[in-house]
């Protein structure tokens, strides 16, 4: 008896920091609605009840949009775009501060959903994930004439949990592979369902601009179009030996086998963190002296948001670690190393607060980070 067809699906939340504003606040739906605003970008209600927006038009700074809806991205808005240039293209846009507490407790709602139906799951991050689908009862079967109806069947149902636990959509893929699964979420976006086995790989998949491939970045896309390859399929086409040559042998013959739709990776669902961080961008800079005190309540902040996040998931560690960006873009990193493993937030400040003194901090800051590595699991008694 032949094996079960393998079957990979990769689910990607739609537009998911917005999607979970808008459950919070309906009545912004259908508008252009970017996310990444301050506190002071927080809604505050009028004398009637109904509550006031920050718009794009009126913010100052050098922040960046987190996330966008689809109605603002249909204006030439994206993720990672400077606010100021984004104003310039749509200042009615609506602003929202970021909330990340209100994204990981909808993160938790759909992944939870999803493992009621199918429980092997990759965690990609806070909006993403692989699940094998292969063994799931019902996955192989023929509905009709479709070869694929009982996946197709299955993948509708997890689409439909994931709604009914968090009112938000999602998007699947379901290849023979995470590497066609990942593509294949983002072809018919938003809430798409795409299957797609390997023999629809020249209709499908190769027209498709070599940068939609997981792994080729922007250095090696502009390295192909050099070569005059822009297409999947003009990858596939190439010679192996000269992707071998140009690109090295690694990854000059990963991008062959990419090209061709294959890739024999599992889901990894038992992977442990490296480390946990916070970090923080400044709407102005700021001086180590001038604004001192602003400056230590965020230290302190980040230091007790990473101790959370290490109880939560039930780690200490050893080695504190603070990241800084500075006004002219330097970035210099410090750490230490503690006797001992921690998740106290006192005990991460106090190291942090031992690693900021051995940096030169004359300029303004534009960034702070605080990380801790080294991470043990289980609850470690804390340094006092």
């Amino acid at each position: 008896m032949s094996p079960p067809r393998r079957l990979i699906a990769h689910l990607d939340m739609d537009a998911f920091y917005a999607s979970c504003e808008l459950l919070r606040y309906p009545e912004l739906r259908g508008q252009p609605v970017v996310i990444g605003g301050g506190r002071r970008h927080q809604p505050e209600r009028g004398p009637d009840g109904q509550w006031r927006f920050a718009r794009l038009g009126d913010y100052t700074g050098r922040g960046v949009i987190t996330t966008a809806t689809y109605e603002a991205r249909a204006r030439g808005l994206h993720s990672a775009m400077g606010m100021m240039k984004a104003a310039q293209r749509a200042p009615e846009a609506v602003l929202l501060p970021v909330d990340f507490e209100l994204y990981r407790a909808c993160s938790r709602r759909f992944k939870a959903a999803v493992a009621e139906l199918a429980p092997v799951i990759e965690d990609r991050g806070i909006d993403e994930i692989y699940i094998d689908l292969t063994q799931v009862p019902g996955a192989q079967d023929t509905v009709g004439h479709d070869p694929l109806g009982g996946v197709r069947a299955l993948a509708r149902e997890i689409k439909n949990n994931v709604h009914r636990a968090t009112g938000l959509t999602c998007s699947i893929g379901v290849t023979p592979n995470k590497l066609l699964a990942k593509i294949a979420s983002e072809l018919d976006k938003p809430d798409g369902l795409t299957l797609l086995m390997a023999d629809e790989l020249p209709e499908r998949i190769w027209p498709l601009p070599v940068r939609r491939i997981n792994g080729i970045g922007p250095k090696a896309g502009a390295r192909l179009q050099a070569m005059g390859i822009e297409t999947i399929g003009q990858l596939a086409a190439h010679p192996r030996a000269d992707l071998v040559t140009r690109f090295g042998r690694s990854y000059g013959a990963w991008l062959h086998e990419a090209a061709h739709g294959r890739d024999d990776r599992p889901l990894v669902t038992d992977s442990e963190p490296v480390s946990m961080s916070r970090e923080t961008t400044f709407e102005r800079d700021l001086h180590a002296v001038r604004d001192r005190t602003e400056l230590g309540r965020i230290f302190t902040q980040l230091c007790e948001q990473v101790a959370a996040d290490l109880a939560r998931k039930r780690y200490a560690g050893r080695t504190v670690g603070i990241k800084l960006r500075f006004d002219d873009f330097r970035t210099v990193t410090r750490d230490l190393t503690l006797p001992e493993a921690t998740q106290d937030a006192a005990a991460i400040r106090h190291a942090a607060g031992l690693c900021l003194k051995r940096v030169d901090l004359s300029r303004r800051l534009r960034l702070l980070g605080v990380r801790v590595a080294r991470l043990e699991p289980g609850q470690k008694r804390s340094i006092t």
